[in-house]
């Protein structure tokens, strides 16, 4: 799709607050609009104007690197303005609500408001009373979109069509954003999703999502495409879960030892940051089957696909991104 125009006009909604809620048709208008956007970073100058005169304000209420500077640099290299506000500067701390906090960020003309937070369903509550257009960058367990489009994309680079693709996602499904995410991606997509590790971790019910649910960490890897392998947030969790971070690797660890008995072919992907020695050993994530830094490059395309999609057609319908018209 390089050289195609984007069909912005079929792009109707005015934020993106998760995939459970998108059609498979739209999941497929971001990959493909990322798809010409990735190509522009391959460009001695990685800029294009097409959201030149655009403000986008980043509210971060929880520590980020990839998510924050990716979201960042996306609109930057749209050509859009940009705003930080961090929860240690903001005036929360003098008593002032998030939603007051974010009205008056619109009212300094915003186009769109990029949120990230520990309670879920703050993105929602902002998008019914903004008018700008508010992108989810993870709340609280709920959903992390544009980190599992990221990896789909990350997927769909490297095995073409999602249909029939066997991801095993594996780690602590229960505190994780990004796997909830990622199973309403990749199922609606039609790919076969597994998810494996410490029955503590695995919330009940999750095979209600379409996915299956084993325990057995070398059974799923010997079967398996792609294992997405998530943190073990150990800020999110409340009580002894697991007995040690020791017993986990040797259980669930992706160990150089146990690399060695899986196909040669298996992709590692991982949403970062990773906990070296725990989830990945450092040969493993610096190894041959890692894409972690494919993931992080692709980050900023999905991004700048999702910021365009939602604010380009104000003024750019239909536009050629890979053309000479940008």
């Amino acid at each position: 799709m390089s050289a195609a125009e984007i069909p912005v006009s079929e792009w109707k909604r005015k934020d993106l607050l998760g995939l459970e809620e998108l059609s498979a048709e739209e999941i497929i208008l971001i990959l493909e609009t990322a798809d010409s956007f990735r190509e522009v970073l391959e460009r001695p100058i990685k800029k294009v104007p097409a959201l030149r005169g655009k403000t986008i304000a980043n509210l971060f209420f929880e520590p980020s690197t990839r998510t924050q500077v990716s979201f960042d640099l996306a609109a930057k290299r749209l050509n859009a303005d940009t705003a930080s506000v961090a929860a240690r500067s903001s005036s929360l701390l003098k008593g002032e609500t998030l939603l007051d906090t974010a009205l008056n960020i619109e009212a300094m003309k915003v186009d769109a408001v990029v949120v990230r937070h520990g309670s879920a369903g703050v993105p929602h509550l902002l998008a019914k009373n903004l008018s700008a257009s508010v992108i989810n960058a993870g709340d609280g367990c709920h959903e992390h979109p544009t980190q599992a489009l990221l990896d789909i994309f990350t997927m769909r680079q490297r095995f073409g069509s999602l249909a029939g693709l066997r991801v095993a996602i594996l780690g602590d499904i229960a505190h994780s954003r990004v796997a909830r995410s990622n199973i309403w991606g990749l199922t609606k997509l039609g790919a076969r999703v597994t998810v494996v590790g410490p029955p503590t971790l695995i919330p009940p019910g999750i095979e209600e999502m379409g996915v299956d649910l084993s325990y057995d960490v070398d059974e799923v890897l010997a079967r398996v495409d792609v294992v997405n392998v998530l943190r073990i947030q150990r800020e999110r969790q409340e009580g002894n879960l697991l007995p040690s971070l020791r017993e986990y690797r040797m259980l669930y660890g992706l160990t150089l030892e146990r690399m060695a008995r899986v196909p040669e072919n298996l992709v590692v992907m991982h949403p970062g940051p990773v906990n070296r020695g725990v989830e990945l050993d450092p040969a493993v994530a610096d190894g041959p089957w890692s894409v972690i830094l494919d993931q992080v490059t692709n980050g900023v395309a999905v991004r700048m696909a999702v910021l365009f999609l939602l604010m380009g057609e104000q003024t750019r319908e239909g536009m050629r991104v890979s053309g000479e018209v940008l």
